[in-house]
């Protein structure tokens, strides 16, 4: 069931973050969710860094912290994406 929520939370935070980000972004929907993904984990990381991982209630601090890591690796994934994509375009 673990794998499920990281698959539907990181869908929904990659789709977020491309909607943050300025401009069209051409990456598949499946990149989008892995890179959401890649983002909830770094926004966990760095939240059970600073020591607020695992708090009472709602963890406002950590999802904030996931979005702005999916906004982050969706963001640098689009850039990696379009130049893979149109190198291979030349060839």
């Amino acid at each position: 069931m673990g794998w499920l929520w990281a698959i539907v939370v990181g869908f929904v935070l990659g789709l977020i973050a491309k909607a943050i980000l300025p401009g069209k972004q051409h990456q598949p929907l499946w990149l989008t969710t892995l890179f959401g993904i890649a983002g909830a984990v770094l926004g966990n990381a760095v939240a059970t860094w600073i020591g607020v991982g695992e708090t009472k209630g709602i963890d406002w601090t950590r999802h904030l912290l996931q979005l702005v890591g999916a906004v982050l690796v969706v963001g640098l994934g689009e850039m990696m994406y379009g130049a893979i994509k149109g190198k291979r375009q030349m060839t």
